[in-house]
């Protein structure tokens, strides 16, 4: 669920998008699983509340949603996009699935981000990103990437953006996928809802 990165935009083949590289993580896991990708590229966190109800009839044991770049963005107000996910989490736990969440990354290591906005720009993703956490917490989730390494990383090689230089390429979705896939491992060795 969520927007871009977790439809996979920018990545050069279909295996390589976010979804098919956690199947084929937890395959290696020896856990066989199916991905329906819902999230839709453009997205903000308003638009999770359909994204769960396309979700619910599948009745999924693990969902990941990765959502925030948008809601940056477009400067949707940080208390808003954070109230939209903490009900999209609430909604999948109800549920009875165990939901992980990527929350928004820094912004301030996209190429073209002028340095003089960086440090505005961190600030803001930082904000976004507090919030996101408070609320996926507060609702029983799980937040991946809490050390912020998939941030730095791509901060440090250019080259895990695609070539429109905002989306992750092939080998950033490689990165994304692996700071992801330990979360969506702990979600499932817990108890559902």
């Amino acid at each position: 669920m969520g927007d871009s990165i977790g439809w996979g935009q920018g990545a050069s083949r279909p295996e390589d998008r976010l979804a098919a590289r956690l199947v084929a993580g937890l395959a290696d896991h020896g856990i066989e699983s199916d991905a329906e990708v819902v999230a839709v590229p453009g997205a903000r966190s308003t638009a999770l509340a359909g994204q769960v109800r396309r979700a619910q009839p599948a009745r999924p044991d693990v969902a990941v949603i990765v959502i925030g770049a948008n809601d940056l963005t477009h400067r949707t107000p940080p208390r808003d996009a954070a109230a939209d996910l903490g009900a999209a989490v609430r909604a999948l736990r109800s549920a009875g699935a165990r939901v992980v969440v990527a929350p928004a990354p820094d912004l301030s290591s996209v190429p073209h981000v002028p340095a003089a906005m960086r440090p505005a720009v961190r600030r803001a993703s930082e904000e976004l990103r507090a919030l996101q956490v408070a609320a996926v917490e507060a609702e029983g989730g799980l937040v991946a990437d809490a050390d912020h390494r998939t941030s730095r990383a791509f901060a440090e090689d250019p080259t895990l953006f695609s070539a429109d230089r905002f989306h992750p390429s092939s080998r950033g979705y490689a990165v994304i996928a692996a700071s992801l896939l330990p979360a969506v491992l702990e979600a499932l060795r817990t108890d559902s809802a």
